[in-house]
């Protein structure tokens, strides 16, 4: 073999063994990248109150974990459980408190037990409608005084959605009077509960999963849960027919989402910001979906399933309002910091209920007029 065969032979041999050691470090490579970018993902458990995928306030959770996950392009993955698969629909808050889940969905006036100002955050009777509560929240102090109340929880609170003016709830017999309230065994939680004990009735909080049974079963005689769109979901019209309006105790009720604090602390900033922009947008959202589905579902269970739909006497709303500035005012009075939200609340709503007196309820007004 001569010199010039030897050294291409030899040369072959180089470059093809450079080319395998080429290969192989780029899929090392590859696989140190894919490794690196596991790594990074990070794992977010959210944990809720709702029934899974029930429609508005479930899926509503479910709409805000995906859009932060893909918001996130993945950095943040978070996994929904639904009420009572990762822990009971009421302790929600102490599982995002101790960081078992770092993220929950839930409403803050179940957890007035443990933070009585808490409840002025979900829904005040004869309070703010939906765009005045939001308001209040993000640009009249409401949420600085959230934030206070729930750090020493080692829990951030956010608003996350809306159902707007709730109905009056469902009852299995007629509401003429306000006697009729006497001994009434009513799911309803919050300050509307404190409002019905005010006026002679017995309030129960119980999740949503427990309401149906109860309801059919004679445990309560009457219930109120949200509006047209989710009382059809629940089919609560198999359990009572006259179906009573307007939602007097929840005018505007708000949605939360709480986050474990020292999980949040830990984000980057710009996933913290992704945070914050996608609980917002499901704020907006949900009112959205309700608002848009509420009437078509309560004409099918008007015409389809024959509920029986009434006002409450407007004698009972005054007795009902009445009785609410009262319970305001002791459950203000019995607690500093519900005093401290609860001036705020009012400061903010006479300024809001002024402006709104030429705005909105003039225009509705003038809309109405032949």
């Amino acid at each position: 073999m001569n010199k010039i065969k030897l050294w291409s032979k030899l040369a072959l041999v180089g470059l093809t063994a450079a080319t395998l050691v080429a290969c192989g470090g780029s899929e090392k490579a590859e696989e140190t990248a894919k490794v690196e970018k596991k790594a990074d993902v990070i794992n977010w458990k959210m944990v809720t109150t709702w029934p899974k995928n029930f429609p508005g306030l479930g899926t509503g959770a479910e709409a805000l974990a995906k859009n932060i996950t893909e918001m996130s392009g993945g950095r943040l993955n978070i996994k929904v459980y639904a009420a009572g698969e990762l822990v009971p629909p009421l302790e929600v808050f102490d599982a995002v408190s101790r960081g078992t889940a770092q993220m929950g969905h839930g409403a803050a006036y179940y957890w007035k037990g443990k933070a009585p100002a808490a409840q002025f955050f979900t829904a005040v009777p004869f309070g703010f409608t939906a765009q005045e509560i939001n308001s209040w929240i993000h640009h009249g102090g409401g949420l600085k005084l959230w934030e206070e109340i729930y750090a020493p929880f080692n829990l951030i609170p956010m608003a996350a959605g809306n159902t707007g003016v709730q109905m009056g709830g469902w009852f299995n017999k007629e509401i003429n009077s306000l006697e009729d309230f006497q001994g009434l065994k009513m799911r309803i939680p919050g300050l509307g509960g404190e409002v019905l004990k005010k006026v002679g009735g017995t309030p129960i909080n119980l999740p949503g999963g427990e309401i149906f049974t109860s309801l059919q079963t004679g445990a309560i005689d009457a219930t109120e849960w949200v509006g047209p769109y989710n009382d059809l979901a629940f089919g609560l019209y198999k359990a009572a027919k006259y179906y009573y309006y307007p939602g007097w105790h929840e005018p505007g009720s708000t949605m939360e989402a709480l986050y474990n604090k020292e999980a949040f602390e830990a984000l980057p900033k710009d996933l913290q910001l992704i945070v914050r922009a996608a609980t917002r947008q499901a704020n907006a959202d949900m009112l959205d979906e309700f608002t848009a589905l509420n009437n078509t579902a309560l004409e099918t269970l008007v015409n389809e399933h024959n509920v029986i739909l009434k006002p409450f006497p407007t004698d009972v709303l005054s007795a009902l309002k009445k009785a609410s500035t009262e319970t305001l005012e002791e459950v203000a009075a019995a607690d500093p910091m519900s005093q401290k939200v609860y001036d705020s609340f009012k400061d903010f709503g006479s300024k809001v209920r002024a402006w709104h007196e030429v705005s909105e309820r003039a225009y509705i007004n003038a809309r109405e007029i032949d």
